[in-house]
């Protein structure tokens, strides 16, 4: 069974490795999370949100064009049609209503793509509460569209401007920020990245996305489980909830797809699975990208919420344990991958969702097999990246 124990561990990995001065926000969370959520009122309003706001539930869509393709019948689970363009948003609004609970009226949060950015501003919007979003300096100039969102939602967003200037950065500049101010503000983080419980309580909010699939697809191919389970991973928030009603469902395969920049080997990738050896990263032991002294390795990718060292405890565990499989997609597997959806099926995905669908070249599968992509987010923010390789792929034939 694949299950968090009480000291916050899949396994091996996870934890929880912190500064003092955040223990108390930390035990804060670990003795009051689980009790929370299953407050009766609490459900109701996280569930009442959930469809009356954020849109759910998001459609199973049979990829008919896509199944026709590929000799499958390929289901896309629509998290790009949530409110705000992709899954954050159930993440959120759970985290945004738990801080009310706990009394924090200062929230923070890191962002990558900029899509858990604008999901954390625009629920701060809705309670009312002061919203700080920490993004490395070069997401900042590539996600500018999501950047425009998030100060129109009332949000400062602070450059992060160390290192890579990217995603990890922009955590860690978001962990200085609750040290320093760890009574009134609550840290919500984006991903099942984190010390204990954050990869649990961020699992939890997103497995909406797996239960929903179980229904659907009983509804709609009379059976509760897929066969094949696809989801991008950078720490890997989507992929946890889509394969969370599913980790004991043996016969369900799981697919972690991750972003292999300009190749797995080249030093310029985000491959963790490959490239990771056992370490420790904003708080949690995990697989991580790492010199043989202990110094995180830049991670590279087109994607910016794949543009990280690390992956969540639950999908280091989920990889060391052989219970899921891991993908390495390249930049132009991934962009090759983004225009196919698009002109197969009228999708135009998010660089990160693209990682998911350009797997579906790599795995083995079998004609009648039911193949679930968890379409994680819309490519509104990506555009200006998609049309600056435009010419290059409509020459080869895209």
């Amino acid at each position: 069974m694949v299950a968090i124990d009480e000291r916050g561990y899949y396994g091996e990995f996870g934890g929880a490795y912190i500064p003092e001065m955040l223990y108390a926000n930390i035990e804060e969370l670990r003795q009051n999370y689980l009790e929370i959520m299953r407050e009766p009122a609490f459900e109701r309003e996280f569930r009442a949100l959930l469809k009356d706001y954020v849109g759910r539930p998001t459609p199973l869509y049979l990829a008919k064009r896509l199944s026709e393709h590929y000799g499958a019948r390929i289901y896309l689970k629509r998290e790009d049609l949530n409110h705000t363009g992709a899954h954050k948003i159930n993440n959120t609004v759970g985290q945004i209503l738990l801080a009310n609970r706990l009394g924090k009226k200062r929230i923070i949060a890191e962002t990558g793509a900029g899509q858990h950015g604008v999901a954390t501003a625009t629920v701060c919007a809705l309670a009312g509460l002061q919203c700080i979003v920490y993004m490395g300096a070069v997401d900042i100039r590539r996600q500018a569209p999501n950047v425009a969102r998030m100060r129109m939602l009332g949000a400062e967003v602070r450059p992060a401007i160390s290192g890579s200037q990217t995603l990890k950065d922009a955590t860690n500049e978001a962990i200085r920020d609750w040290i320093n101010n760890p009574e009134d503000t609550h840290y919500i983080i984006g991903s099942v990245v984190g010390p204990h419980p954050y990869p649990d309580m961020v699992a939890r909010f997103q497995s909406v996305i797996s239960e929903e699939i179980r229904w659907q697809l009983s509804g709609q191919a009379g059976r509760e489980n897929p066969d094949i389970i696809v989801a991008c991973v950078g720490g890997g928030s989507n992929a946890a909830g889509a394969f969370y009603h599913f980790l004991d469902e043996e016969s369900v395969r799981l697919v972690a797809v991750e972003a292999a920049g300009l190749g797995i080997h080249s030093g310029e990738s985000a491959a963790t699975s490959v490239l990771g050896t056992k370490g420790i990263i904003h708080g949690s032991r995990t697989l991580l990208m790492q010199t043989p002294d202990g110094q995180i390795v830049e991670p590279y990718s087109i994607s910016a919420g794949l543009d990280y060292p690390g992956i969540g405890p639950l999908h280091a565990h989920l990889i060391a344990t052989g219970r899921a499989e891991a993908a390495s997609i390249t930049d132009d597997e991934a962009l090759a991958a983004g225009y196919f959806l698009s002109r197969k099926e009228g999708i135009i995905p998010a660089l990160e969702t693209a990682h998911a669908f350009a797997a579906l070249d790599k795995i083995s599968y079998r004609p009648d097999d039911i193949i679930i992509v968890n379409l994680s987010g819309r490519g509104d923010k990506d555009l200006d990246t998609y049309i600056n390789h435009y010419e290059r792929f409509q020459k080869a034939g895209l």
